[in-house]
């Protein structure tokens, strides 16, 4: 499978969201990719204090999705879009999962807030497997993937090939230049990308904004927990690469015995 990790510059507005959404889509489906992640809550943007975002309602959020299966049907690319969502109990922070035809095949709510979230969303309740091409993957959304990983595991217990990991590290106006993939000296987020791949012998998928000063970049490890390929630190564009999913076995994820570990 041809996957396609997208590192957009932080949105301006919903408008200018989906702009850059059209804009990296066309140039992942022009180099072949079929599908497409987008960064966590991209529209209306991840609620960060020194950011202006956009204040997004129902009616917004449904118009967005909308023009989202559009852009994928145009395309005939799978897309991952990170984004708030209504419910009636209360608003869920979600990557959409749209086929290549434009058809919405459902969502991931992230269900492991972050502390600093409680008051933002409600926790979602439930974890799901998508298919897309006959490749079943699954998302963790930013916390869930960093701090989590039964729920990584949980995916590639489920035959998962990829685990997709949209997520927002970083900053446009303090921060460190990073300058090599996975340093020491690095925030530990890159090296948790590396173990959530390795411990369950999947592919690892993270995409993240084009900030000033990015704490992690958007990239593709490979089920040993290598770096496959990564986006320049801090460069907008999309970052496509041709994955064998043969390689992505979940032999150390299904070796893993949950019954030693249950509660009594």
């Amino acid at each position: 499978m041809k996957v396609a990790i997208a590192c957009p510059p932080f949105p301006k507005s919903i408008d200018d969201g989906l702009s850059q959404v059209d804009k990296l889509v066309k140039e992942a489906a022009k180099q072949g990719a079929e599908i497409i992640c987008f960064p966590e809550s991209y529209i209306p943007g991840y609620p960060a204090k020194e950011f202006e975002v956009e204040i997004s309602s129902p009616q917004k959020m449904n118009a967005a999705l909308n023009k989202a299966c559009k852009i994928a049907a145009e395309n005939h690319i799978a897309i991952i879009l990170p984004m708030d969502w209504y419910t009636p109990a209360g608003i869920l922070n979600v990557a959409q999962v749209i086929s290549g035809t434009g058809e919405t095949l459902g969502f991931q709510a992230k269900t492991q807030l972050d502390p600093t979230e409680d008051d933002i969303w409600v926790p979602g309740t439930e974890r799901r497997i998508f298919d897309v091409n006959g490749v079943k993957f699954g998302i963790v959304i930013c916390h869930e993937g960093f701090r989590y990983p039964e729920l990584a595991r949980w995916a590639a217990r489920r035959d998962a090939k990829i685990v997709f990991h949209p997520h927002f590290v970083g900053s446009n106006i303090n921060g460190t230049e990073l300058t090599e993939w996975g340093n020491k000296n690095n925030p530990y987020y890159e090296r948790a990308m590396m173990m959530r791949a390795m411990e369950n012998t999947v592919f690892f998928a993270s995409s993240n904004y084009a900030t000033r000063y990015p704490e992690s970049a958007s990239s593709i490890i490979g089920p040993d927990g290598h770096c496959l390929a990564h986006q320049p630190y801090g460069k907008p564009g999309v970052l496509v690469m041709e994955i064998d999913t043969d390689l992505a076995t979940g032999l150390l994820a299904k070796r893993f015995k949950p019954e030693l570990y249950a509660d009594k």
